[in-house]
């Protein structure tokens, strides 16, 4: 379960569950409810519930959801503009129940075809149009697009996850997610540089770069790498000279004089030893 910008398609926020148990997918989102304050999350028809609006509207985000057309039938409130107020509850409560949240439905047809109906906490009809609301609603399949970057040209066509334990299984998806969001990032930089729609990149084409460069630097380092170890491997072999032989003399360590000390005459420096005088004897030319 993803957090997903329409925009960037940007992963802001993302939950791994278990195939069995724990809630599914509703409870998956209600745990990324503190990372979308701020924003206006958009989500499919399985989401509606009352723990999960609470937690998204108490973190500070507003919602608006596609319901079951048997979801929130009931009017309490028609507003001006044909969408009307009305209350969500638990199961098994009446709507007067004080656990329940107030939800603006929004019914529409697109050509005459079957009847959508979303939910949002935006009550006002004036500050948030039904027309902007529906018209804003279709971009939720852009999170479809980042799904189909992620794992059908990231990961590969023929490639699965091939990690075998639930942990690595986990340390696979997000490093998928780290990647898709990097590259993400790549996307806007390109786009506020060149003062373009994001979308107008292709993900495909900054991919295949990316991937370029990271193989011709892994190949150059692994190159590097070699070259290194063998002058390493050079450097030992010369340097290694089997067991150390054992110190024949004793050591003595040379200690500063200095120059201003006033020695005597012939005296002889203290760890020094005397160069014997060279005797020279001139032999005497003949003349003839």
């Amino acid at each position: 379960m993803t957090l997903t910008e329409t925009g960037t398609h940007a992963t802001i926020d993302a939950r791994i569950g278990s195939f069995k148990g724990g809630g599914g997918e509703p409870a998956l989102a209600t745990e990324m409810a503190a990372s979308a304050a701020g924003m206006l999350v958009i989500m499919d028809r399985a989401f509606p519930g009352v723990a999960l609006w609470k937690a998204y509207t108490q973190a500070g985000a507003h919602l608006l959801i596609r319901a079951r057309t048997f979801v929130a039938a009931k009017p309490m409130e028609v507003l001006p503009d044909g969408t009307y107020l009305t209350r969500m509850n638990l199961a098994g409560q009446r709507r007067s129940h004080p656990g329940g949240v107030t939800v603006r439905v929004i019914d529409y047809q697109v050509d005459g075809g079957e009847t959508t109906r979303l939910l949002t906490d935006l009550l006002d009809p004036e500050s948030w149009p039904a027309e902007e609301l529906a018209a804003l609603y279709h971009e939720r399949w852009e999170v479809e697009s980042a799904y189909r970057q992620l794992k059908t040209f990231q990961r590969g066509r023929t490639e699965v996850l091939r990690s075998v334990s639930p942990e690595l299984v986990r340390q696979e998806i997000w490093a998928h997610l780290t990647l898709h969001h990097c590259l993400n990032r790549i996307i806007m930089r390109l786009a506020d540089g060149e003062g373009l729609d994001p979308d107008r990149i292709s993900f495909v084409k900054v991919l295949k770069h990316t991937r370029r460069s990271v193989v011709l630097q892994a190949g150059q380092s692994t190159r590097r790498l070699r070259q290194f170890m063998k002058r390493a491997t050079k450097v030992v072999r010369k340097l290694d000279n089997g067991l150390r032989r054992l110190r024949a003399a004793d050591r003595y360590t040379r200690h500063p004089v200095s120059q201003y000390i006033v020695r005597k005459k012939d005296q002889v420096r203290r760890g020094t030893r005397r160069v014997p005088e060279k005797v020279i004897t001139l032999t005497p030319a003949i003349l003839q």
